[in-house]
């Protein structure tokens, strides 16, 4: 078992079939975030929401609750420069919690719960009593979160 980042093989190929929107706003697709501990299997073969059958999801505390936040797309939330396609997302806390997380999904609540993008830590993040922030990379070609570009 273990949590391995990567872009989900079928949101690729759900990219070319129009099955995911990143647009700002009430016209695009709502994506969230979910909480996971190292014993869960997620990668680049997961292809929806698991929920707990991983046995992986971390509990509910504080203001965490499996299925994870809502991600808030800002404006804009697309972009592309240099031949590079961009997707951002705004930072995302949970306030009075306890608990420990090596990994995250990010997958599409619009679209039957499929997979978008596996986050692994590197390593167990803790928060006690307090606030646990994922905090996205910039919102550039070199950073962003998600990017499509030449290979």
């Amino acid at each position: 078992m273990a949590i391995q980042q990567a872009v989900a093989n079928s949101f690729k190929k759900e990219l070319l079939e129009g099955e995911h929107k990143f647009q700002f706003g009430a016209s695009g697709d709502t994506f969230k975030l979910a909480l996971y501990i190292s014993t869960a299997t997620l990668n680049s073969s997961t292809t929806v929401y698991p929920g707990d059958s991983t046995g992986g999801q971390v509990p509910d505390s504080g203001q965490y609750a499996q299925g994870g936040g809502v991600l808030v797309k800002p404006n804009p939330s697309t972009s592309v420069a240099s031949g590079v396609a961009i997707v951002d997302f705004a930072d995302l806390s949970f306030t009075g919690v306890t608990l420990t997380a090596r990994g995250a999904l990010i997958y599409n609540t619009s679209s039957s719960n499929k997979a978008v993008a596996v986050l692994d830590f590197g390593a167990d993040k803790t928060a006690t009593s307090g606030t646990f922030t994922i905090q996205f990379p910039a919102f550039t070609t070199a950073a962003a979160i998600l990017r499509i570009g030449n290979a």
